[in-house]
């Protein structure tokens, strides 16, 4: 065998014994300089029965796309497979290679390589034009690998987390995290009741008792969820949406506060201009040095501007200090403090009254998000991952797309079985 041939296997990462490379050169096609090489594929035997024996009649030249380093100079692969009659048994035959699949023209390098960039927050379109592939071909391979995430409903873990997210035609889209290894269990295409009873309704009895916690944001039917389906498990609600909803109540009542106050008054300019200080906890608020203001004037501290503008109501007053309370307790998990602040009788505001008592209506649960350790936080980080992914692709028209790009760049693929993955593409 020529040197030649054992230079360009080398160059090329190609093992096989029965290619045999005979000539390199370049050639322009559409427009574009390829690197063109000729290889001929040997039938060293029949596939059927094994002997030796055969008529060699003709070739099929098969011209396959193979990866290469540099994505401006493409490279070709014109195979020649034999075609051969064996004398024993007299079937026809052509030769087969593990370089490209039967009746494929992209080698499985090739695919192997797209597969991988898949895996990254690339859009399929620079994929192909790095890999000298069509949009379908890098389309066709993400869509061969749905079929390897298969669920069990053997187990469930002993701490799930509950969310939503906007997916395909701005539909919300149910998915469930594991609260331990943030890992996902499931994403559904619905987030409707009957979808989630019917879907965790599959587990076996022993799967859903073993889970422990539920965190979930003031979702009234997730609620009934765990209750129907998980007979051993604590509602956590999470603490985020617990402060969100009560610093939102807050500054609903300080605009409306301040709407009563005229445009050109120190009370109007202290609520309006530094109304991000009022979101802050007190305790991280500058108490030592003033800074001159041309809003309303003054030269404060911003401890002083949030206490100048409370005063300005006795409801504000009450309901930034509820506020407070709130956050510490949560902070410290104190369930008592936390307990007797949302059964609070001060004059407040209105829609701050409403949130004290939807966390009356979820009491134990807003407990268990003070004391347990599980919050949401996790679910809330993948699902910026999510809205990345679709920000990169322009937004996906097909779920299962969508949802196997988001497990492709969890890492759950696996490149210890690729040969099952390449035999469909």
């Amino acid at each position: 065998m020529s040197s030649l041939n054992h230079c360009i296997k080398f160059d090329l990462d190609i093992k096989e014994k029965n290619i045999v490379f005979k000539a390199y050169f370049y050639k322009m096609v559409q427009m574009k300089k390829h690197k063109i090489y000729e290889a001929e594929l040997i039938q060293p035997a029949c596939p059927y029965c094994g002997s030796l024996a055969l008529l060699h009649n003709g070739h099929l030249v098969t011209n396959i796309r193979y990866l290469t380093a540099n994505a401006s100079l493409p490279v070709i692969i014109r195979l020649a497979k034999q075609r051969v009659k064996c004398r024993a048994c007299d079937h026809w035959s052509m030769a087969q290679s593990e370089l490209v699949n039967k009746y494929c023209s992209i080698s499985n390098a090739s695919k192997l390589k797209v597969l991988s960039a898949l895996t990254e927050d690339r859009s399929m379109t620079s994929i192909a034009r790095e890999n000298n592939v069509s949009i379908n071909t890098v389309q066709r391979v993400l869509g061969n690998c749905s079929h390897r995430f298969i669920d069990s409903y053997e187990y469930l873990p002993a701490h799930l987390a509950f969310d939503e997210f906007k997916g395909v035609d701005r539909q919300l889209h149910f998915i469930c995290l594991d609260g331990d290894s943030h890992q996902v269990v499931q994403i559904l295409r619905t987030r409707y009741k009957k979808t989630l009873l019917k879907y965790f309704g599959r587990f076996s009895p022993q799967a859903r008792a073993n889970v422990r916690t539920v965190t979930m944001d003031l979702n009234f039917y997730y609620q009934d969820i765990v209750r129907a389906c998980f007979p051993n498990a604590q509602i956590v609600i999470d603490r985020f949406h617990m402060i969100q909803m009560l610093t939102r109540s807050f500054n609903s009542l300080r605009v409306q506060v301040m709407k009563t106050f005229d445009k050109r008054s120190r009370q109007y300019q202290l609520l309006k201009s530094p109304w991000k200080l009022y979101l802050k906890k007190f305790d991280e608020l500058e108490k030592v040095h003033p800074r001159y203001n041309w809003h309303y004037k003054d030269c404060l501290t911003q401890a002083q501007v949030v206490t100048e503008g409370i005063n300005t109501s006795t409801a504000l007053e009450n309901s930034y200090n509820l506020m407070q309370s709130f956050i510490q307790a949560v902070e410290t998990g104190n369930t008592h403090e936390l307990k007797s602040l949302i059964n609070c009788q001060d004059q407040i505001g209105t829609l701050m009254h409403k949130t004290l008592l939807t966390f009356k209506h979820n009491l134990t649960a807003v407990l268990n998000g003070a004391a347990l350790p599980y919050s949401n936080g996790c679910l809330e980080g993948f699902n910026r991952k999510i809205k990345q992914i679709e920000r990169t692709a322009f937004g996906y028209s097909n779920f299962t797309n969508l949802l196997t790009r988001i497990r492709l760049e969890e890492d759950l693929y696996k490149e210890k079985e690729p040969n099952s993955l390449l035999m469909t593409a």
